[in-house]
C-alpha cells in the first residue's frame, strides 16, 4: 500500500516528498494564523505540516513588503537592485540636464553670433547641421 504525506504526494520507499507550492494567497492566509491571538509559528507548522523556517520567512517577507508583489502578479525585485536602478536614472537625469544646458548656450551663441554677423556664412551653414 502506498503511503501519502500530508500534503497529499505520494512518498516514494525512500520517504521523500515532492515539494509543495503555495499561492501568495494562502501563504498571507498561513501567516495570518500565526499572528492570531493565542497561536504562534510552531502551532500553525505543526498543523499544517511545513517547516516553522518558512513560516518565518513568509513573515518576513511580508513585512518587508515582498509578498505585495506576489498579489499583483509581479516580479519581485530586490531593495538592493531597485536602489542602484534609481541612483543609475537619477546620474542619468543629471547628464541630460547638462547636456540640454549645454546646447541651450551653444544655441544662444550661435544666435547672437548670426545678430552682430561674426560668423561667416560657411561657419553657419556647418553649425546648422548640428543644431
Amino acid at each position: 500500500m502506498e503511503k501519502k504525506s500530508q500534503e497529499g504526494a505520494p512518498e516514494g520507499a525512500e520517504g521523500s516528498k515532492r515539494r509543495r507550492r503555495y499561492s501568495a494567497e494562502e501563504k498571507l492566509r498561513l501567516v495570518a494564523e500565526c499572528e492570531a491571538p493565542g497561536s504562534s509559528v510552531s502551532l500553525v507548522a505543526r498543523k499544517y505540516g511545513i517547516s516553522s523556517s518558512l513560516l518565518f520567512r513568509w513573515r518576513q517577507l511580508k513585512e518587508s513588503g515582498g509578498v505585495s508583489g506576489l498579489q499583483a502578479g509581479e516580479a519581485v525585485v530586490p531593495e538592493s537592485e531597485v536602489q542602484a536602478l534609481k541612483a543609475q536614472v537619477r546620474e542619468l537625469q543629471r547628464l541630460l540636464g547638462k547636456k540640454t544646458q549645454e546646447a541651450e548656450i551653444l544655441r544662444d551663441a550661435v544666435e547672437l553670433a548670426r545678430e552682430k554677423k561674426l560668423l561667416s556664412p560657411a561657419a553657419l551653414s556647418k553649425l546648422g547641421g548640428i543644431l
